[in-house]
């Protein structure tokens, strides 16, 4: 049922136009929190006294991402945003309040007419550090940002937003994402690892900038056909959506041609490795499967191993 009403959801929004769920416009009496967001803190690497503070801070984590309504679109509660948040904490400063670790984020959305979940996104930041007091409000400002943990805690929330939003609309999730560049500038001033352009490839600058990057421009409407054009459709046919799928493929070939230092389509790649090859293993033509062969193995060849069951 859930990918069902989200699904009729984003249909009204694509078809009629209307983009009430971008305009604030209440069309039902729905919740306005737009995240599922499941969090984790692991620290079986820090010794330390006092074990309650991760627990303090993950429960403040949870009830941050998901208790804010991040915009003025309208949720009810089984078309929230499924994602979760696992924060490995590796060293920890109690008389500092400093927390150094990494995070391993993933986003969700269900395939309509089954049970499938889909990954929309998922990635490891491994510059995941800031300070924070035990029993601290988590606030953030946009315009005005001091606190790293509440504006990386944003920069993802954002995130995973505008990506859903992709996934149903062309470009849909365009005015959310406009808000994450917006954090990303505004938190240059912060003397904290991740958000500068050219430090990493991967970082979060990176992420968001190659994503909305003119160039990239192919790998967004990849997102829309892969996801809301094919497996969307697989149910109904299995033939047309897995075509579809093939023509998505090629313009993640065009996104990576464009801009080939750009690690989006390898990321993509990563964790949509096992679905991809579900998809051609035993089925379609060996055209198809050749030509999808040939794309992935030249943007990730790491992955080598399960692209050759894509040919059998």
């Amino acid at each position: 049922m859930t990918g069902i009403f989200r699904f009729i959801l984003f249909v009204i929004v694509e078809y009629v136009g209307v983009f009430a769920l971008l305009t604030g416009r209440n069309v039902t009496d729905c919740q306005a929190q737009e995240l599922s967001c499941t969090v984790k803190i692991i620290h079986s690497q820090v010794q330390t006294g006092n074990t309650t503070v991760f627990n303090t801070l993950e429960t403040a984590i949870s009830e941050f991402m998901n208790n804010r309504a991040w915009t003025d679109m309208q949720f009810q509660k089984v078309e929230k945003i499924d994602c979760s948040l696992n924060i490995t904490i590796t060293k920890y400063d109690e008389s500092s309040n400093t927390f150094i670790g990494e995070l391993l984020f993933q986003s969700s959305r269900p395939v309509f007419n089954s049970t499938y979940n889909t990954t929309v996104f998922s990635m490891k930041d491994e510059k995941f550090n800031f300070t924070y007091k035990e029993y601290d409000p988590l606030e953030f400002n946009e315009t005005s940002m001091d606190n790293n943990l509440t504006a990386m805690l944003a920069y993802y929330a954002y995130l995973f937003i505008g990506m859903d939003l992709d996934t149903y609309s062309l470009y849909g999730g365009t005015d959310v994402l406009h808000i994450v560049e917006n954090i990303v500038s505004n938190a240059q001033t912060m003397s904290e690892s991740g958000w500068k352009a050219f430090d990493d490839s991967k970082n979060r600058h990176a992420i968001i900038n190659d994503y909305m990057e003119s160039s990239m421009e192919p790998f967004r409407q990849m997102m829309y056909k892969y996801h809301r054009l094919g497996f969307d459709e697989m149910a109904n046919n299995a033939d047309r959506a897995r075509n579809a799928v093939t023509e998505s493929m090629e313009l993640l070939k065009e996104a990576h041609s464009n801009k080939p230092l750009s690690m989006l389509p390898q990321i993509f790649t990563d964790y949509k490795r096992d679905e991809i090859v579900n998809v051609y293993s035993g089925h379609g033509t060996e055209n198809e499967r050749n030509s999808v062969y040939e794309i992935v193995s030249d943007i990730n060849a790491s992955q080598g191993t399960y692209w050759n069951k894509i040919k059998k």
